[in-house]
């Protein structure tokens, strides 16, 4: 259990993607504070379970990822009851697909807020914490579509290129410091997130629900296979250990070929 002793943020941790890297460090250690929505008594239990699986203690936070606020008090409060932070994840995401001259312009500023803006807050609020411990692992979910695009999806493709950026810039920044910064960029992987954009599909290309799930979700990975979020956690955990301390501003595809292309 290399991370004992170690504190992780994983933001939009109550499921998916986020939930397997709350589960993944705490299988090594790590106390864990989780962040997200969803059902009060389910991540209760999520939480407990991490404890038993860590050993240290598991806090979970409600802060509104588009609240610089909320962000900032979260990052603190892992400070002064967990530690750290050692480890961030910038993980939290939504989705919404539209053509450009339909897409709402409310949903462009919540993807960008959620997807982008939150991450820039989290590292503005942990990277002083990591400077001053001279140790630090800040991790983003980008996505492949931080490096190639797709049509109807003009919020999700700019925030995730803005990852990518952030990601290079705030490497650089630190890399002094002990601290690395990268990016991990899954194809598709069976998530909430992406099962809840197939209805919207369905009805923007005029798709059955099939169609959308083999001819547009996997017809881009020549493995025809969907990432698992164990897979994305795994390459996330690697990133924390010694051997990856040489890793940093990286973005690092786990997307069935995808972006080979």
């Amino acid at each position: 259990m290399f991370l004992k002793g170690k504190s992780a943020i994983v933001t939009g941790s109550t499921s998916g993607i986020g939930l397997a890297y709350a589960k993944a460090f705490a299988a090594e250690g790590a106390s864990v504070m989780i962040n997200g929505f969803g059902d009060a008594a389910a991540i209760e239990q999520e939480r407990a379970a991490l404890e038993a699986t860590s050993g240290a203690k598991a806090l979970y936070d409600a802060a509104d990822m588009t609240k610089a606020e909320a962000i900032e008090a979260m990052v603190k409060r892992c400070h002064d009851e967990l530690g750290g932070p050692d480890i961030i994840v910038n993980n939290a995401g939504i989705q919404h697909v539209a053509p450009i001259d339909e897409f709402p312009t409310d949903k462009w500023d919540a993807i960008i807020a959620i997807n982008l803006t939150s991450a820039f807050h989290m590292m503005h609020a942990a990277i002083p914490y990591m400077k001053a411990a001279k140790w630090g692992r800040i991790i983003s979910t980008a996505s492949a579509h931080s490096l190639v695009a797709s049509p109807n999806k003009s919020a999700y493709v700019a925030a995730k290129h803005g990852i990518a950026g952030l990601t290079k810039t705030a490497a650089l920044e630190v890399a002094t410091h002990g601290v690395t910064v990268n990016a991990i960029s899954p194809g598709y992987v069976w998530t909430p997130l992406v099962e809840n954009q197939i209805p919207d599909t369905m009805k923007a290309r005029g798709l059955t629900r099939e169609q959308v799930m083999n001819d547009v979700l996997l017809a881009a990975q020549p493995t025809k296979e969907f990432v698992t979020p164990e897979q994305v956690a795994a390459l996330a955990v690697f990133l924390c250990r010694d051997e990856a301390k040489s890793i940093t501003g990286a973005n690092m595809t786990v997307d069935g070929g995808w972006t080979a292309a």
